[in-house]
Formats: structure tokens, sequence, C-alpha cells
């Protein structure tokens, strides 16, 4: 579990009731340094508690309209779960291994993008900047040799 990270006060300051399973479900996600799919989530869940794969969507669905959390594309179908940037959080680029399906977090100072030039250029309104990088990881090309 992150230790900046108040997830009750998280929900609250959002307007969702912090139940059990969603406090579970950011902690899950907020205890990982790298974003979880779906089923990583559903799966870490089903070790302590029976939970159904549709709650665990719905949490889910919840937690991204509130921009608690972000949903990462992966290019294809699925996504991962990641905190949304906050103070404890800051915005970052991310990389997925297009072989094995990893994807990594990235410190924000890897990729250097000057955000306020960028919003200077555009003519509309920015409300959201995800940059993914795509690639084969270290492991996937260690295995191939």
């Amino acid at each position: 579990m992150c230790i900046h990270c108040d997830y009750r006060e998280l929900l609250e300051d959002a307007g969702v009731a912090p139940t059990p399973k969603r406090l579970r479900v950011l902690e899950i996600i907020g205890s990982n340094n790298f974003p979880l799919s779906a089923a990583d989530i559903h799966e870490t869940l089903e070790r302590s508690a029976h939970i159904n794969r549709v709650t665990v969507y719905r949490i889910l669905d919840l937690l991204v309209e509130k921009q608690i959390v972000d949903r990462i594309a992966t290019g294809g179908r699925a996504a991962y779960y990641g905190m949304a940037p906050n103070a404890q959080h800051p915005a970052h680029p991310h990389f997925y291994c297009t072989r094995c399906g990893r994807m990594d977090c990235l410190t924000p100072e890897t990729v250097n993008i000057d955000f306020h030039a960028f919003e200077n250029i555009f003519p509309g309104r920015i409300d959201k900047f995800e940059l993914r990088i795509d690639g084969i990881c270290s492991n996937c090309l260690k295995k191939k040799e």
C-alpha cells in the first residue's frame, strides 16, 4: 500500500462512499509500482475473499469516472489501471511490452515534453494527456537470445 495515500479520503473527496471493496481495489492498485489489468486486480482480490468479476469492473469504472484511477490503454482491447495523478503520484509515461503485455511506469523525467508550450499552441482544452511507449522489454529480449 502507498504509505502516502489515504484511500478513504481519496474516495470521500471524490464523493464516493468508501466501501470495503472499493477501498481494497484502491489498495491493490496503489500498492503496485506498475499498472495492473482488471484480471490481475480480480485475481488478487480473490486470494482473500470472493468477489464477482463484474463488481470489480464496476468499481474500476467508477474510480476512473471520478478520476481517482487512470485507465491506461494497451493499444488492444485490454486496459491497465494505475493511480490517477495526485499529490503523491505525479503524471508519468508508461512502457508497454508488445510481447509479454507488461506495462511499467516510467519516471516523469524519462520523456521531456513541454506541456505548457503545447497548451499555448493547441486551440482546445486538454483534460488528460497520456503517453505510452511501446516496444519489447529487456526480459523478453533476453528470452529470445
